[in-house]
Order: C-alpha cells, then sequence, then structure tokens
C-alpha cells in the first residue's frame, strides 16, 4: 500500500507538523520521567529533602524576625524615600533572601566537603532560587500591576527553562503551534517574541516620554497649552514608533494593516464620529490656546478651573472637590465662560438697597470703603458704587469690585463683602429697608376678625 502523499499542485503547509509536534511532547515526557527517576535515587532524595528542610527554615526565620524589622523600619524616620522602598521590598520578599542565603550557604560547604554530584541538585535549587529572587525584586520597578505581573511571569518561565537547559525543547513546541496568514506563519513562539519586545520598547519609550515631559513642564517660556500638546504628540509618536518596531523585529508583516485600517475606517464612519471629533477639539484647544490648564471657567451650572487637558476630556475641578470630565467638543461648541483668558483681572457685581433717608452720597463713599477693607479685593483697582435705581422701598446701589484669584471663590468673596456692608452700614446708622404694606380701613366698613381656635 503507497503512503499518502499530498495531492499533485498543493504544498505542505510550513512549519512543524502533527508528527513533530507529538515527538517533541515525547522527548519531554522522557526528559520529565528521567528527571522524576533522578530525583527518586537516594542521595538526590536527600538534596531534596535538604532543599524542602531549608525551605522550612526560611519560612520560619521570616516568622521570627519579621515583625522586628518591621519595628525597626519604623524608627528611620529620617532617611530618604527611595531607601525606605527599598526595605519595603526586602521586607515583602524576606523568606526568599533568607532561603537563597540558606542554600548558597549549604551548597558552598558540600562542595567543600563532598563531591560536586553530591550537591548537583542544590546548585539547581539555588540557581532558581536565586533567578526568582532577582525577578521579584527588579519588576518592583514597574509601576503598572498588570505590565509587573505580566513581565514577572514570562521572567520566570524564562530563567526557569534556562536553567534547565529546556529553551530549545520550549521554543520549537511553541513554533508548532500556529496558523498560516497568506504568505507568513504566525506562531505562539512569534507571539511570545513580539509581546517580548513590544513591551520593553514600551516601557523605554514610557521612561523617555516621561523625562522629557518633566522638563517640558519645568520650561517656562512655552505656554502651558503647547506644552500640553508637544507631550501628547511625543508620546503619540514613541508609543507609535515602539509597537511598530517591536512588530518588524519579530518578523510580524505588517502590510495587512491596510485591511484593518480600512475596517477601522468603517468603524470611524459608524460608531466613532464622537471619539474623533473630542480628539480633534481636543487639537484645535491645545493649538487656538483659548482654555488652557489653570484657567477659570464656567460651562453651564460647571464652575471650576482647569486641572488637565487630555486626547478626550478636559477636567474641571470645582470649589467643592468635585472634578468633571468634560468632553473636547463641549468645550468647542458650546458658550464658555473663561474667567482668565486674556488676563488675571475679574470684576465682581452685588446689588443692594439702604432707606431713601440716608443721603446716597455718604452711602456710596461708606460702601466703597467698606469693599476696599475685605481682603482679596483690589484696591490698585478701587471698587466703585452707583446708584442704579429708584424702588417702591429703597434705594437701589451697585458695588462693583475686582479680585485676581477666582480660583479662592466668587460666593465667598461676594458674602465677604456683603458682611462688610453690613458692618460699615450698622456702624454709621445707614438703614436697610424691607417692603412695608400699609391697610386703611374705609368709613361704612366693618372690621371682622375669625376666631381663634
Amino acid at each position: 500500500m503507497e503512503p499518502d502523499t499530498p495531492a499533485e499542485g498543493t504544498e505542505a503547509a510550513p512549519g512543524i507538523g502533527v508528527d513533530t509536534l507529538t515527538e517533541i511532547g515525547r522527548d519531554v515526557a522522557g526528559q520529565a520521567s528521567t528527571l522524576l527517576e533522578t530525583l527518586l535515587r537516594p542521595w538526590n532524595a536527600y538534596q531534596v529533602a535538604i532543599a524542602l528542610g531549608l525551605l522550612a527554615l526560611a519560612w520560619l526565620l521570616r516568622r521570627i524576625f519579621a515583625d522586628r524589622i518591621r519595628r525597626w523600619m519604623a524608627t528611620r524616620e529620617g532617611w530618604p524615600t527611595w531607601r525606605m522602598r527599598i526595605l519595603v521590598v526586602m521586607h515583602r520578599r524576606l523568606m526568599g533572601i533568607f532561603f537563597v542565603t540558606l542554600i548558597w550557604t549549604v551548597v558552598w560547604i558540600m562542595r567543600e566537603v563532598t563531591w560536586p554530584s553530591r550537591s548537583y541538585l542544590l546548585t539547581i535549587f539555588a540557581e532558581l532560587a536565586t533567578a526568582w529572587l532577582f525577578v521579584a525584586l527588579s519588576t518592583r520597578l514597574i509601576r503598572s500591576p498588570v505590565l509587573r505581573t505580566l513581565v514577572r511571569y514570562g521572567a520566570w518561565a524564562y530563567v526557569t527553562l534556562a536553567i534547565l537547559n529546556l529553551r530549545d525543547e520550549a521554543a520549537s513546541l511553541l513554533d508548532g503551534i500556529g496558523f498560516n496568514l497568506g504568505d507568513m506563519r504566525l506562531s505562539l513562539l512569534l507571539l511570545v517574541q513580539a509581546v517580548i519586545v513590544v513591551t520593553a520598547l514600551v516601557m523605554a519609550a514610557r521612561l523617555v516620554t516621561r523625562t522629557t515631559a518633566a522638563r517640558i513642564e519645568r520650561n517656562e517660556d512655552i505656554s502651558p497649552s503647547m506644552r500640553v500638546l508637544i507631550v501628547k504628540l511625543m508620546q503619540a509618536a514613541l508609543y507609535g514608533a515602539a509597537i511598530f518596531i517591536g512588530l518588524r523585529a519579530t518578523g510580524i508583516d505588517l502590510t495587512g494593516l491596510a485591511v484593518l485600517s480600512g475596517a477601522i475606517g468603517v468603524g470611524l464612519g459608524f460608531g466613532l464620529q464622537k471619539v474623533v471629533s473630542n480628539l480633534v477639539s481636543g487639537v484645535i484647544i491645545l493649538l487656538d490656546k483659548s482654555i488652557k490648564p489653570g484657567d477659570v471657567i464656567s460651562l453651564g451650572d460647571t464652575f471650576g478651573w482647569i486641572n488637565t487637558l487630555g486626547a478626550r476630556y478636559a477636567s474641571v475641578v470645582t470649589r467643592d472637590g468635585k472634578e468633571y470630565l468634560i468632553p473636547n467638543e463641549d468645550l468647542i461648541t458650546g458658550q464658555v465662560v473663561n474667567w482668565s483668558h486674556s488676563n488675571e483681572f475679574v470684576r465682581l457685581d452685588i446689588y443692594f438697597g439702604t432707606a431713601y433717608d440716608n443721603d446716597p452720597h455718604e452711602v456710596r463713599r461708606i460702601a466703597i470703603e467698606a469693599a476696599s477693607g475685605v481682603k482679596r479685593v483690589l484696591t490698585d483697582r478701587p471698587p466703585v458704587c452707583h446708584i442704579v435705581g429708584f424702588g417702591d422701598s429703597s434705594v437701589d446701589y451697585i458695588l462693583r469690585f475686582w479680585i485676581t484669584d477666582p480660583t479662592g471663590g466668587l460666593t465667598n468673596i461676594r458674602g465677604n463683602v456683603y458682611l462688610a456692608l453690613w458692618d460699615a452700614f450698622k456702624e454709621h446708622g445707614i438703614s436697610i429697608p424691607f417692603p412695608q404694606r400699609e391697610v386703611r380701613v374705609l368709613e361704612g366698613s366693618s372690621l371682622r376678625t375669625a376666631p381663634l381656635d
């Protein structure tokens, strides 16, 4: 019977076949079986028992010294922050530090006393424990919890395979799991390599953007809005370059992104209009400098100052501590009151009335003096007071004054000025009238009162 062959005119799929994967699996299983048999040998079993005993001893040492070290750390008040962070990280890994110290000590003693083969497994355990401890300590430098976990477990897997000399078998196994996409083969090994390279480049780009952004933020020669725009453009360029270079470095063909870009275009046409509108509006705001971080704005019922300008929204912090995330499109299409657009001066108006018996000239003078004595009211732009009408019960006035710190609040400064007017009017005998009604009983009419229950 003739063996099966590919049909004429067809090609075998590139990469590793099922038979090869089966062979690799049998090879790995054979090595695992050999390792198990090796561990069951008397002296190797002793080494495993020694390692387990050292692990238990490291746990016991941690139980004894953890609280003492924590109390000692609490007394180091004058130490720099970076040194305290190192101590905290080391304290969390006390068991690993004790175990590495103990096992390397035992390995050194056994090498001096017995043959090297008697400490072979202990050496492997010591190398694994040291590598795992180094990975755990070094990955603490990564702030993102998700990225830190990904890098940590990936590094643990890599160093384990490297120490056990299983990298070639693992690479062959991962390379055999994949599929063809046109002329390119996508395998699990290629995906892992792409994730590692792209992650490393993105981390480097993030470090560069943070360092450069800090320098740009300290540059007083650049306006706040331009600083934000420069930082955003730099972040987009560096992150995009990191992803592009990482994918190209791993051998992934990016010509297929043309199809993806077409799909993205269709998505933009249907469901992402608002997102794109907010992105474009954000760029326009940064370019025309109509709104910048630190400006005090009013939009509808929201009054506060711009905290940050993002790619999609602006963060507005109000006096009561609330932070509103306002889409950039609303800042472009809506009517926004920018209290500090061209300068810091803000004029406030308050209205009050006095009795007709009081001299209006004296009232104006007293009101101006009272407002001028309030903190935050500018004296180089003195307050003014004018009569705006003769009401039914009072002479009506308007008092206008200037401030330069609207972020300090508007309601509170108005309240302080009203309180100063109250004190000044009370001191000078000026009365604030209230509506009065006079009821007359006409001749020939009778007045009846309702009985009280």
